[in-house]
């Protein structure tokens, strides 16, 4: 996918924000003096009376949100997802998600490829924390198309939501003109009858890098983007669980407490015989580096997702 456009969904954010600012006055955004990194500043450019920069203050932030929310306006709160889901998830539980408020949670920088920032930024523990509080809706889109259409989906929906962008560019896979995005429904990006592989975020694209490799070695993979983690689209999971016999699950976080345990959970609760196996993030710390060669040292790349299956079909 080299020569494929490459986006990060930080940006498809901020740009969403703007288009969605335009046509619903309702729409405001908070961010904590971070608006340049997680791109509210294009919407801030455009509607700068409806922007409050709360300062490095992302607890209080939360609590200005939902305080906003209950006047009747849609406020998005935004910063990296280490300080979004991790420093103020107290503020996230008790002010936004206990009373269910209409608040919309914008986090930047999410996992690995945060790079050069290092393991305090490198937030792999996101999906964990926001998928435990009852009613929280929590999504990872893949790509630039999927990020704005999930804004669109996330001001449409009542309730709290938390949205995960990331820093890293992302090849675009979807077509525009084309595609459609609904809260709770998985995509099937490829056919395959072998494995299914159920990816969100960036991994989506090495997912389908590795159906590629696989297909070569006349393994055929089923490709799915499952960008909303909770509520998990289980009737997807249980069809390609009956129909593939093996499940590959794919994302930029910790294998604990995201969307390969959420799968997992839904074949045991269901009595089925399919192996899953995770490529996440093990259960340790990342540390600084260049994003690419750090998603490839974590294992979080196409051809690690390949081998995976590959050790499947050898020990099957």
């Amino acid at each position: 996918m080299a020569d494929v456009k490459k986006i990060a969904t930080r940006q498809s954010y901020g740009e969403a924000l703007k288009e969605l600012g335009a046509s619903h006055p309702d729409v405001v955004v908070l961010d904590a003096d971070l608006a340049n990194a997680t791109k509210t500043e294009i919407f801030k450019k455009a509607f700068p009376e409806r922007h409050f920069d709360c300062g490095i203050a992302e607890a209080n932030m939360m609590c200005v949100a939902a305080g906003l929310s209950t006047t009747g306006l849609v406020p998005f709160a935004s910063s990296f997802a280490m300080f979004a889901a991790g420093r103020a998830f107290e503020q996230v539980r008790n002010s936004i998600g206990y009373p269910h408020l209409n608040v919309k949670i914008g986090a930047t920088h999410g996992g690995i490829s945060v790079g050069e920032d290092g393991a305090s930024h490198q937030c792999c523990e996101d999906f964990a924390l926001m998928r435990s509080i009852p009613g929280m809706v929590v999504m990872s889109p893949a790509d630039d198309v999927e990020a704005k259409a999930m804004v669109k989906a996330a001001y449409e929906h009542q309730g709290p939501v938390y949205m995960r962008f990331s820093r890293y560019g992302a090849p675009v896979i979807h077509d525009p003109d084309r595609f459609t995005f609904e809260i709770g429904k998985g995509e099937v990006l490829r056919e395959g009858t072998d494995v299914a592989l159920i990816a969100n975020g960036p991994l989506v694209a090495e997912a389908l890098e590795a159906a590629e490799l696989l297909a070569a070695q006349g393994i055929s993979a089923r490709v799915i983007d499952m960008a909303t983690v909770k509520p998990l689209d289980e009737a997807l999971v249980l069809e390609a669980a009956r129909e593939c016999g093996k499940i590959v699950t794919c994302e930029e976080h910790s294998v604990i407490g995201g969307l390969g345990e959420a799968v997992c959970a839904v074949i045991a609760e269901h009595g089925l015989a399919c192996p899953v196996r995770r490529v996440g993030v093990n259960d340790e710390f990342g540390h600084s580096g260049p994003a690419g060669a750090l998603l490839k040292q974590f294992g979080l790349c196409g051809e690690r997702i390949a081998d995976v299956v590959r050790r499947m079909y050898k020990y099957s």
